[in-house]
């Protein structure tokens, strides 16, 4: 219902009717136009603060997602990274040691990129440290791969020009030992069995039956077949290229000294002679005069996983017996 308005008159003393121009009407209409789409507004705004628009809540859904995927990502990045220094360490510590090649230098392997801020560009980003690192590993990840690739390259490089060296070099275990279980002692300080004292153990010891054959771990020339003081019963072979390896504490010989031997030959029995607390073989690798860690040189016997065994085996200070 319209409004209808009066203004007094005090000459009639009476109220008149007043009858708005076309003006006043519109500036009302106008009035309450704004009025009406001002508080429309204001509804819309804060309902939309409060509850956002469908294209803002499909924004943040998807947003989540793209975080859930780099947290994935960047996961999965730190397994492929341990991988990659699993690889590198065999690669550092069994073929270039085997193929009497220097290790690749940390420098080389962990060097960044230098120059101009590589990541600059998503330091505005949400969730930007999350992007920064994941992309560093990504960049880390794939230089190690090239560094990686290249060493490989130069150890198959250095083993065809190493045929006649790898027939030579010591590459089994000196005895049967499938399962790992004659494995007794490693390489490095442990405490000596009779005089109680830590003592640098500079080989292996593989526990064995009186009588077990011993057999060469490469081939080459025995050198000595006799009596050494401390190592009790004791054959050195030659194999060239600086390896000699040594087996010690036997109870038989099988071959001479000047006698040539294949690798897998056998050539003399587990023993308890010397300075030896029980039955057992104990072996020794030594390049260019200067003693190496066994460990390192039974790759032609096992499979990569029985190979982290007997790192895990050789690493524990197990039983000493000489």
């Amino acid at each position: 219902m319209r409004k209808v308005y009066y203004i007094y008159n005090p000459k009639t003393r009476t109220y008149d009717r007043i009858y708005p121009t076309v003006r006043q009407r519109a500036i009302s209409i106008l009035r309450r136009l704004f009025v009406g789409m001002g508080l429309g507004a204001g509804s819309f705004i804060i309902l939309l603060f409060i509850f956002g628009s469908p294209s803002e809540k499909e924004l943040r859904i998807e947003n989540a997602r793209l975080l859930a995927q780099y947290n994935v990502l960047s996961h999965r990045l730190d397994e492929a990274l341990g991988v990659m220094q699993d690889i590198q360490q065999r690669d550092d510590n069994l073929y270039r040691v085997v193929l009497q090649a220097d290790p690749v230098s940390d420098a080389i392997r962990k060097a960044g990129y230098g120059g101009t801020n590589r990541y600059e560009q998503l330091m505005d980003m949400a969730n930007a440290e999350l992007v920064m690192n994941t992309t560093q590993k990504m960049d880390m990840l794939n230089r190690q791969l090239y560094i990686q690739s290249k060493s490989f390259d130069e150890v198959v490089d250095l083993c065809k020009g190493h045929d006649e060296m790898l027939k030579c070099i010591p590459a089994i275990m000196p005895v049967s030992n499938k399962n790992l279980k004659k494995t007794a002692s490693g390489y490095g300080t442990r405490i000596d069995p009779i005089y109680n004292t830590p003592k640098f153990h500079a080989g292996m010891d593989f526990s064995a039956n009186i009588g077990t054959p011993v057999y060469a771990t490469g081939d080459g020339k025995v050198i000595k077949a006799g009596w050494e003081t401390g190592y009790g019963n004791l054959i050195q072979v030659d194999h060239g290229f600086g390896y000699v390896t040594w087996y010690a504490h036997l109870s038989k010989y099988k071959v001479r000294p000047g006698q040539k031997v294949v690798r897998g030959e056998v050539i003399g029995e587990v023993g308890n002679t010397g300075k030896s607390t029980g039955p057992h073989l104990h072996y020794e690798v030594h390049v260019k005069g200067k003693v190496q860690n066994p460990v390192n040189y039974y790759f032609m016997d096992l499979s990569a996983e029985d190979y982290d065994k007997m790192v895990q085996i050789a690493a524990n200070h197990g039983k000493v017996f000489d």
